[in-house]
């Protein structure tokens, strides 16, 4: 099975060589998401919570172009400027996974794109 391009509006367009997402096997790959506003060249403002909201709404757009949903991620990887916006993150991540969250990994990063707070990326079951 040949991988698939996934390109949507309804996340932040690629600034580089990369995809906003990708189907192969039966799963979808997103980029890793900063707070971008869709079709705007600026970050959310607001702090970590407006910024998280903003990451996990592309990322949602990202896997609805594909698909799938937030209900279908089985892992992400998130990647905090400061490990110790982790509490409010974790918060507002919740909403977005209130019953049998994925699996996850967490970990603090400097330099993020753009000064940006948060980036995640998903691998997501393709729904049928």
């Amino acid at each position: 099975m040949p991988k698939q391009v996934i390109s949507t509006s309804d996340a932040p367009a690629a600034v580089g060589a990369y995809s906003q997402g990708i189907i192969a096997n039966g799963f979808v790959f997103t980029a890793g998401q900063v707070p971008l506003i869709p079709g705007a060249s600026n970050l959310r403002e607001g702090g970590i919570e407006a910024q998280t909201r903003q990451v996990m709404n592309n990322i949602k757009g990202v896997l609805e172009a594909a698909g799938s949903g937030l209900d279908g991620v089985v892992k992400t990887t998130v990647f905090l400027a400061d490990i110790n916006d982790f509490a409010a993150f974790n918060a507002v991540y919740a909403e977005f996974f209130p019953l049998d969250p994925p699996a996850r990994t967490t970990i603090q990063a400097g330099g993020l794109p753009l000064g940006a707070l948060i980036e995640v990326e998903a691998v997501a079951l393709l729904q049928s």
